[in-house]
């Protein structure tokens, strides 16, 4: 028998709600199968399976909400693949309430601020999920009632905003932190970049954050000590790169769910890849493996305009690497000044696992490999 778990999502995670169960008692899984549906602070996550058998028993119904860890159902691994037996009794009957309709948290949020029952509200996101959008457009199209007062807007921090600020206080008191910061000629890249999205699709054009994400997934082969995970009192190197991507919600707060194996996708698939993880961040459908599975994190600003961001390491990871965005600066070429395209890429690792000059060694592999990025 296996235990199937509330899983821990992130350090700081202590408690998620079961939404929904997508298997039955008697229902054949398998592993990588999605069998739950967890809502947290990170929103509503799907929870995969990592045994194969069969649902013995469903011991928490939905609507729950319980530590990480705790035993939701339990799987009977020697199960053939004939006809699965029939399940054997549960230790509670089994009379669950009907599943909560799929709403990402923003939308919940401003649900509950403009009075309206996020289950009637017809959902757009991936899955049929209830976004933010579905909910002002619903707020729009009611007759407003005369009698009813405006909805204050909320002054509170949100949930998320409250776990982010656990979790990097824990960090900054728990991690000694180093900062690199180190700036790379960008031509070679957006040069290529631009050729060769003059040659794909316009769905398949690759934006030029890829080219950052694939390149630390590189570098990370030669520093391997970065791609790690600190446990108790020492470091577990990781046998995969699985790069954490920080993407921005909708309403505000972050995620950085993993693009797993980064350094072995075509920068095509890649690319994929990184649109379909932010859209299932920002509407719901993140899988529990996608959340738990960073080795580090990559961090821009970019898009705003920001030359630098100096990231807090989140734990467990070891280090995050952050970049600004590209501008045009004065470079010394062959002896000669000209503008040149520039981008700072910046470091912050935990001390206990390496030190300023390993974590130099990935920001110089970084650059080197974007002088190259026909071979990424």
């Amino acid at each position: 028998m296996a235990e199937f778990v509330m899983p821990i999502l992130g350090a700081d995670m202590t408690a998620g709600t079961l939404v929904a169960w997508r298997k039955q008692p008697g229902d054949r899984v398998t592993r990588g199968d999605v069998i739950a549906e967890v809502e947290t602070e990170k929103g509503l996550i799907d929870v995969e399976v990592f045994a194969a058998g069969v649902l013995e028993r469903i011991l928490v119904a939905p609507g729950a909400t319980v530590p990480t860890g705790t035993v939701l159902a339990i799987i009977r691994e020697d199960a053939t693949d004939g006809a699965a037996a029939p399940p054997a009794p549960s230790v509670t009957p089994p009379a669950p309430p009907p599943a909560r309709a799929r709403v990402s948290p923003l939308a919940r949020k401003l649900a509950a601020q403009v009075g309206i029952d996020p289950t009637t509200v017809h959902g757009t996101g991936a899955g049929g999920v209830v976004t933010r959008e579905d909910v002002e457009h619903a707020a729009a199209a009611r007759v407003p009632s005369p009698a009813a007062p405006p909805a204050r807007p909320a002054i509170d921090l949100s949930r998320m905003r409250q776990t982010i600020a656990a979790a990097m206080t824990r960090a900054k008191r728990e991690i000694p932190h180093y900062y690199l910061a180190h700036t790379i000629d960008m031509h070679r890249a957006t040069t290529w970049l631009a050729g060769e999205n003059a040659r794909r699709p316009v769905t398949d054009r690759l934006l030029y954050g890829v080219l950052l994400i694939k390149a630390v997934a590189l570098g990370l082969r030669e520093v391997p000590e970065l791609n790690a995970r600190w446990r108790g009192d020492r470091v577990e190197a990781s046998a995969g790169v699985h790069v954490g991507v920080a993407i921005s919600l909708r309403g505000g707060g972050l995620v950085a769910p993993a693009l797993h194996d980064a350094d072995r996708q075509p920068l095509g698939d890649l690319m994929r890849a990184l649109r379909d993880l932010t859209q299932r961040a920002r509407t719901g459908g993140l899988r529990s493996s996608e959340l738990s599975d960073p080795t580090i994190t990559v961090t821009s600003l970019g898009e705003r305009g920001i030359e630098s961001v100096f990231g807090i390491v989140y734990p467990p990871q070891v280090a995050i690497v952050g970049f600004g965005a590209i501008v045009t600066r004065p470079w010394v070429v062959d002896g000669m000044i000209g503008p040149r395209p520039v981008v700072t890429a910046t470091l912050s690792a935990d001390h206990r696992v390496s030190d300023g000059h390993r974590g130099g060694l990935l920001l110089t592999a970084v650059e080197r490999l974007l002088q190259s990025p026909e071979t990424l």
